[in-house]
């Protein structure tokens, strides 16, 4: 039974890991001639039209009643709205691998939420933990301020996009524990979120950057197939399958390969050139991480 279970969650643990390591090399990429607002949308718009192609072939009805569409809504704005609109514009100033190892730390501003709203325990090595991963991102942001070749306050803000990019996650990620989330089947409130967020998407992209733009590019559009499809529609149910069979702790595990794997592809693709302070706060995010995981599980 063992075995059974060890071989049920590795093929989809393995490929939550390599896939969402991508998609930061991906988000990279669709970064030029059409503006990240439009680029944001066309993802959750394909992601929202394939969630709920799944939700049906999967027997789910998608009425999921007004105060469902209002939680749907408020969910779809966070996730697929600011954390996205962030994200893309981080990467603007910053290397996708950087961004990827802030956004690895979204166990941190989670624990310190729930704690918050829902009263749940925080102990102390799980501080310990997140401040050495704090320390270790500071280090690499700090190798990074040095190393850039664009202005150096531009390093700056592209810290502060991926950090409300990260706050705008977690609260998405804290809205889940609400009462209505369990009630709500998941597949359902994850078409109407990316959809409404995708609508969302396009009105704030019309105002601030005009009419619709798309690159007919085949690098883009298959990069939008990936984002939307592998990077979104397969692994979101992927990761709630490793979350039931292996618990939410171990499955966060995924968050310390993560940006391992998405700081290898930044060095091969991006040319990411490492010192010894990059390593030293690349080493420190990582244990650090792996402690303050490893004591939310116990």
């Amino acid at each position: 039974m063992a075995e059974e279970a060890k071989g049920g969650v590795a093929l989809p643990f393995i490929l939550v890991v390599l896939i969402w390591s991508s998609t930061w090399i991906v988000i990279r990429d669709q970064i030029g001639s059409v503006p990240a607002s439009w680029s944001v949308c066309y993802r959750f718009l394909l992601a929202g039209i394939a969630m709920a192609v799944l939700a049906r072939f999967r027997g789910v009805s998608l009425r999921i009643g007004g105060a469902g569409l209002v939680f749907a809504a408020l969910l779809g704005t966070a996730q697929f709205v600011l954390n996205f609109n962030f994200v893309y514009r981080a990467e603007h100033y910053l290397t996708s691998g950087v961004v990827a190892v802030v956004y690895a730390m979204l166990l941190i501003p989670n624990s310190i939420l729930a704690w918050l709203i829902f009263r749940q325990p925080v102990s102390r090595a799980f501080i310990g933990g997140s401040v050495v991963a704090v320390t270790g991102i500071i280090l690499m942001l700090v190798h990074e301020y040095h190393a850039a070749t664009v202005r150096p306050d531009m390093v700056l803000l592209g810290a502060a996009f991926s950090l409300a990019g990260l706050m705008s996650a977690s609260s998405a990620n804290i809205m889940q524990g609400m009462e209505i989330a369990r009630r709500l089947p998941m597949v359902a409130v994850l078409a109407w979120a990316m959809l409404i967020g995708a609508g969302v998407d396009a009105l704030f992209a019309w105002i601030t950057v005009g009419p619709p733009q798309f690159e007919p590019r085949i690098g883009y559009m298959l990069g939008i197939a990936w984002l939307g499809l592998a990077g979104s529609v397969v692994t979101f149910p992927l990761y709630f399958t490793l979350i039931q069979r292996m618990g939410a702790g171990r499955a966060a595990y995924t968050s310390v390969l993560i940006p391992v794997i998405a700081m290898l592809i930044s060095t091969a693709v991006e040319g990411y050139r490492w010192s010894a302070l990059a390593i030293g706060g690349a080493v420190l995010a990582v244990v650090g991480m792996a402690i303050a995981l490893r004591s939310k599980e116990s």
